[in-house]
């Protein structure tokens, strides 16, 4: 795919310079959860570069477990990002995502892109912007019903980054992807930013 750049390192620190020299402005971003992004922002925000009172924050996705629960998305979100500034916008079913600056997303090796997960079914003309759905085989860590952002709204962005974090087989999967080799959530998130020709950029 021709709008797909990939990173010759996943180092945190390069991360955090790519992400610095794209949150200048101000706007909405949507990030992802897991062990990745939580340090990387932290990063940033001690390198007290960006002006986060400018940024309103979305989570890619959420566990439905109270904020205050070691799995939710929005509460870690909430606690890093909200004392330097950020406003976090929790995830609901009535939301109405706004075109975002920036997508952060991440990726599991069955090729799960927020919790559009195989299993689902998600569409690039998905109607809704936000679903709450039950991933299946639930993920032994976080074995919890979730909402998402569907693919329109996480393709309503100016660029799209993905983080893979090193590993051979997410590699492997997004690579597949890309050549267009199967039909997984990914794939599908891919073809969408091709069709609205949003760049993506990959940390393997």
């Amino acid at each position: 795919m021709h709008n797909v750049m990939m990173m010759d390192s996943a180092d945190a620190a390069a991360i955090a310079d790519w992400l610095s020299s794209r949150l200048k402005d101000g706007g909405a971003i949507t990030l992802p959860g897991g062990s990745t992004p939580f340090p990387i922002m932290a990063a940033l925000i001690e390198r007290g570069i960006v002006d986060w009172s400018r940024w309103q924050v979305w989570p890619n996705d959420d566990r439905i477990v109270p904020e205050t629960h070691d799995a939710s998305n929005t509460g870690k979100m909430r606690r890093l990002l909200e004392p330097a500034g950020a406003t976090i916008v929790p995830l609901t079913q009535d939301a109405k995502p706004p075109r975002f600056a920036l997508t952060w997303l991440g990726m599991g090796p069955d090729g799960h892109i927020a919790s559009l997960f195989p299993n689902t079914d998600p569409l690039a003309n998905d109607h809704q912007p936000v679903r709450r759905l039950t991933p299946h085989p639930l993920p032994a860590h976080a074995p919890f019903d979730r909402i998402t952002l569907t693919i329109p709204a996480l393709v309503a962005t100016g660029e799209i980054l993905f983080t893979l974090g090193g590993a051979a087989d997410k590699r492997a999967v997004f690579d597949a992807a890309v050549a267009g080799d199967h039909d997984l959530p990914v794939a599908r998130l891919l073809r969408a930013a091709q069709a609205h020709h949003i760049p993506v950029t990959v940390f393997p």
